[in-house]
């Protein structure tokens, strides 16, 4: 099995253009599932892989967890039926555990001003983060696309930025003047590193900065203001999302920024409310106005 599972990988990283976290974790399902299962390729069915989930089950792992590891086999099985490894595909026949939908967690505008004005002073390491979480917050990045930044994709003219997303889909996003305002003072400091490095931001050594860097710096500053429960990149891309609907901005448009593929997947990222959408819908609608 490790021969398709290379196979397989190759085939993730040259033409869907997947990222090497997500192919790590591809690789790592499909360990698990071969070490569990120990037979043939072509003579695994849906009975096999229910086993292997059951026996995930009993681990106790999170429903969401189960339901990744069945996708990565599904994803996996469908690519052998469609190179002619196997003849059929046993994932189809099996079903994904239900999966709780929780709405996603935002901040509100208070707590996102707070955070914004967190980073203080003029040292590179302030200047830095404060361009981190207002570029976050004003463009509604992921983490990985803002480390992949480099300098070049930054056009300071245009206040905008050049974006490498999934699938290493290219996209322009608009900054904001706050954040424009954060990057202009971080650059200076930048510079003063002396580093050769093309990534936009570094960490005290001139490297690039990782996303776990990003994430730790995320988690001191939400502390530093008693945010309840650890901020995560993630929910400043939620914020972004969630503040642009409130504020008016249509769907397809929010789908655009984010560089979504789809717009049910936009539609995870908004926090909706049914008092926004009431409103919404008196002032929109023809029929819902009151007559005076």
């Amino acid at each position: 099995m490790n021969e398709y599972t290379d196979k397989f990988i190759h085939y993730l990283n040259i033409e869907q253009g997947v990222s090497p976290h997500t192919l790590r974790a591809y690789r790592e399902d499909l360990k698990e599932f071969a070490s569990f299962i120990d037979k043939d390729l072509k003579g695994i069915d849906n009975l096999d892989i229910r086993s292997f989930l059951a026996s995930l089950h009993n681990r106790k792992l999170k429903k969401s967890s189960i339901s990744r590891k069945l996708a990565t086999i599904r994803s996996f099985f469908k690519y052998l039926h469609r190179e002619g490894h196997v003849t059929k595909n046993p994932a189809k026949l099996v079903s994904s555990p239900k999966v709780p939908r929780n709405l996603p967690k935002f901040l509100d505008i208070d707590e996102t001003f707070s955070l914004m004005n967190t980073p203080r002073g003029d040292t590179f390491k302030a200047t830095r983060d404060k361009a981190i979480l207002e570029l976050l917050y004003s463009s509604g990045l992921r983490v990985s696309e803002l480390t992949s930044l480099d300098v070049v994709d930054l056009d300071n003219k245009e206040s905008v930025v050049r974006v490498k997303g999934k699938g290493r889909k290219e996209r322009i996003v608009p900054i904001g003047s706050k954040a424009m305002e954060a990057l202009q003072n971080y650059l200076p400091e930048r510079v003063s590193l002396k580093k050769k490095s093309p990534a936009l931001f570094l960490n005290t050594r001139g490297g690039r900065l990782t996303q776990r860097s990003v994430s730790r710096i995320l988690v001191q500053y939400s502390r530093m203001i008693h945010l309840e429960g650890d901020l995560s990149p993630h929910t400043l891309r939620h914020t972004f999302a969630t503040h642009l609907l409130h504020e008016g901005a249509d769907l397809r448009s929010i789908q655009e920024l984010l560089g979504h593929s789809s717009l049910s997947t936009t539609q995870k990222y908004t926090h909706v409310d049914i008092g926004h959408l009431t409103e919404v819908y008196d002032k929109a609608h023809p029929l819902a106005k009151k007559k005076k």
